[in-house]
C-alpha cells in the first residue's frame, strides 16, 4: 500500500487486527481486542486516527470502547449493524477518508456472512473482516449462498494485484479443503507448500493476492470445470447455476468441519 504501513496484530487464537500506519498515525480495522492495539501504539510511539469495523461480530469490534476511551476517533461501520461507538454508518458508495495516513478507501457491500458486512477498498488493499479468507470464506451465519455468491464474484472484479487482508490465520485448514475439491491444482499445492513454511516460521499467511485466490480458492472458483465437476459428484446431482456450485461446496466445508 503505497506509503502505508500494514502491520498485522494477533489476537485471540487465530484473529488479526490490521494496523494501518503512516507517520506518527494509525488506524486499526476490527479492533476485537484493544489491549494489543494499545501496546503497540504506545510501543511505537503513534496516535490513533480512526477505528474501521467490517461486522458486528465480537471479535471484531470488542475494543472499541476501549480505545475510545484513550482515543476519541471517529468510528466506520457498515449502517445496517449495530456497531459500538460508531460515528460514521458506511455502505457501498462512501468514501473513507483518512487525511493523516493520506489514504482514501471505498466502501463495498459484502454481505453473506452477516447481513450488513462491508469491506474497504484502496490502494491495492481490500480489508474484507471475514468475507473473503486466504483459499476460503466465510460461514454464512445471516445470509444465502446467492448473497454470499454475489459478495465474492463482486470482489473477485478487483483487480488481481488486490492484496486481501482477511481477519483470520485460517489458511492451512482451509488449503486442506481445497484439496478435498481440486487435489491436482498445481497453483493449490505450490500454495500450500509456501504457506506451510510460512506458519512453520511463525509468519502470517496473509495477506494474499486476489489472483492468487482466484487461482486456489474454491469459493471464487465456481465457474471452473474441475470444482463444478467436484460439487456435482459430491452433491449427487447436475448443478446448474455457479451461485448452486459455491453453495454445494460451502454446505461440503461446513459437514467437513
Amino acid at each position: 500500500m503505497h506509503m502505508i504501513q500494514v502491520i498485522p496484530i494477533p489476537a485471540f487464537e487465530d484473529n488479526y487486527l490490521w494496523l494501518l500506519v503512516h507517520g506518527a498515525y494509525a488506524a486499526v480495522v476490527d479492533p476485537g481486542d484493544a489491549q494489543p492495539v494499545l501496546h503497540y501504539l504506545q510501543q511505537h510511539k503513534l496516535t490513533l486516527c480512526a477505528i474501521l469495523c467490517t461486522h458486528h461480530h465480537g471479535d471484531h469490534v470488542g475494543g472499541n470502547r476501549e480505545l475510545l476511551a484513550h482515543y476519541p476517533v471517529p468510528v466506520y461501520g457498515p449502517a445496517h449493524e449495530t456497531i459500538p461507538g460508531r460515528t460514521h454508518a458506511v455502505v457501498e458508495g462512501d468514501c473513507v477518508q483518512l487525511p493523516k495516513l493520506e489514504l482514501e478507501l471505498s466502501v463495498i457491500d459484502v454481505p453473506g456472512h452477516t447481513a450488513g458486512h462491508v469491506a474497504y477498498y484502496g490502494a491495492e488493499s481490500l480489508f474484507c473482516g471475514d468475507t473473503l479468507f486466504a483459499c476460503g470464506c466465510g460461514r454464512l451465519f445471516e445470509g444465502t449462498p446467492q448473497v454470499m455468491y454475489q459478495s465474492l464474484s463482486k470482489i473477485a472484479r478487483l483487480p488481481d494485484a488486490t492484496q486481501v487482508y482477511c481477519a483470520h490465520e485460517y489458511t492451512l485448514d482451509n488449503i486442506r479443503f481445497a484439496k478435498v475439491v481440486e487435489p491436482a491444482n498445481p497453483d493449490l499445492l505450490e500454495r500450500e507448500a509456501r504457506d506451510r513454511n510460512s506458519r512453520a516460521n511463525h509468519q502470517p499467511t496473509v495477506p494474499s493476492f486476489l489472483g492468487l485466490e482466484k487461482r486456489t480458492n474454491p469459493f471464487l472458483r465456481s465457474q471452473v470445470p474441475t470444482v463444478i465437476q467436484a460439487a456435482q459428484t459430491y452433491a449427487g446431482r447436475a448443478l446448474t447455476e455457479p451461485w448452486q456450485v459455491f453453495a454445494t461446496v460451502r454446505a461440503w466445508k461446513d459437514a467437513l468441519d
